[in-house]
């Protein structure tokens, strides 16, 4: 990223940390749901490691980055090899040292904002191990939380970020060839799996295995219920179950390009002879997409947009698990996200609130479009979705999903 993009997010965030009066922020980062703990930091510092990450911001003073262990910084860190943002960085030795320099910096009665990661599905994530650290050792400083703040200033995304999810986008879309290419009968989902995750890395993507996979038959005996209305998390998958003639496999996966995370969602069928109850199952979805695309514009508001998206599936009269979109950057869901129905759920979730908010320029959605019919099996359903970057006119497409159902072993289009 540019120093252009660090100094507009450093004047914004100093801004607000003036009108809330607020002297320092201790931002808090770990690995928990898949690395996302980092984004507050990676979004400040422009860099974190996977290992956990301490970074102190002042209003008037550059900033410190504390991670790592003292054998990884011999003879340098290689952080500070790789970004150009923040110049101090060192070894991580635990609460009394961030502490004791914030002491040195002043800051002993001041106010200091907390941030740890939250998102709209994940709670904060403050350690109890940490804050019981923190105000033992700074006894007379105020701690607030600052989370929300990180949590607006990352709704509506720059060019620069954009640029990111673009090259997450591209990754996204090889991942999906592979996934297709390989989908082949006899070959086990543990061998798809691993090809969309070397395809990701190889590619240039971050190690990020965020993939929710499942396969089975779509004609079954009634007395078997399978899962294959929404991909599985580690460890149900992925298994060694070889693929077969008949099989589904629908797939939820992230790709991630120097922090930034883009969405896809695809279902491949395995044998050329497409169920067609499953073919207009795809057809739906893909009017679905059609019209998120449409909808995700400035000036609309969140509920005319979910309408729209459901629409199609409501004329169809065919169900969904979820249908709708989660906003996406450096954490996934960030906010705002509806995938639910009014009143399901958790209410971040179901759009509870947000349904008067304006759509604006910059936002950046992953669609949840996740269908299946009663009428015909409540077992089996389609998965689909691009990424979509909020524009006049309609979405920006960043993955360009195939607009048909993916047959194994046959080339996307």
């Amino acid at each position: 990223m540019p120093l252009s993009e660090r100094n507009r997010r450093w004047q914004r965030l100093r801004t607000k940390m003036i009108l809330e009066g607020v002297d320092a922020l201790v931002f808090l980062g770990n690995d928990t749901y898949w690395d996302m703990g980092n984004a507050n930091i990676r979004y400040v510092f422009g860099t974190a490691a996977k290992m956990g990450t301490v970074g102190l911001f002042l209003l008037d003073q550059d900033p410190v980055i504390y991670n790592a262990v003292p054998h990884m910084s011999q003879p340098f860190h290689p952080q500070a090899s790789l970004q150009d943002w923040v110049n101090d960085i060192r070894i991580y030795r635990g609460p009394r040292e961030v502490a004791g320099e914030i002491i040195d910096r002043g800051l002993a009665t001041g106010r200091i904002g907390l941030v740890t990661f939250s998102s709209t599905i994940q709670p904060r994530t403050l350690l109890k191990t940490d804050y019981d650290a923190y105000t033992a050792l700074l006894p007379n400083v105020e701690f607030v939380s600052f989370d929300a703040h990180l949590q607006e200033l990352r709704v509506v995304k720059s060019e620069a970020e954009i640029d990111f999810m673009r090259q997450a986008g591209r990754i996204a879309r090889s991942v999906l060839d592979s996934l297709v290419e390989g989908a082949v009968a006899g070959r086990s989902e543990a061998a798809v799996f691993a090809d969309m995750v070397r395809t990701s890395i190889a590619s240039g993507g971050e190690p990020n295995i965020f993939q929710l996979f499942t396969s089975g038959p779509v004609e079954h005996p009634d007395d078997e219920i399978w899962h294959m209305l929404h991909g599985a998390d580690q460890p149900m998958s992925p298994t060694m179950r070889p693929l077969d003639d008949g099989d589904l496999v629908v797939v939820e996966w992230h790709t991630k390009y120097g922090g930034y995370m883009v969405h896809t969602e695809y279902t491949v069928h395995v044998g050329q002879k497409v169920p067609p109850a499953l073919d207009r199952l795809f057809k739906v979805a893909v009017e679905c997409l059609d019209a998120s695309r449409e909808a995700l514009r400035p000036g609309v508001t969140m509920r005319e947009a979910w309408e729209a998206i459901r629409r199609p599936a409501e004329r169809a009269g065919v169900s969904w698990v979820e249908l709708g979109w989660h906003a996406m950057g450096l954490a996934s869901p960030e906010f705002p996200t509806v995938v639910y129905q009014p009143g399901y759920g958790s209410r971040s979730l179901n759009g509870h609130g947000i349904g008067d908010l304006v759509l604006e320029e910059g936002m950046t959605f992953g669609n949840n479009i996740d269908l299946y019919d009663q009428r015909w099996k409540s077992d089996v359903g389609i998965m689909y979705a691009d990424f979509m970057v909020v524009r006049p006119g309609g979405a920006e497409l960043l993955v360009n999903t195939p607009r048909e159902l993916g047959i194994g072993g046959r080339p996307t289009r």
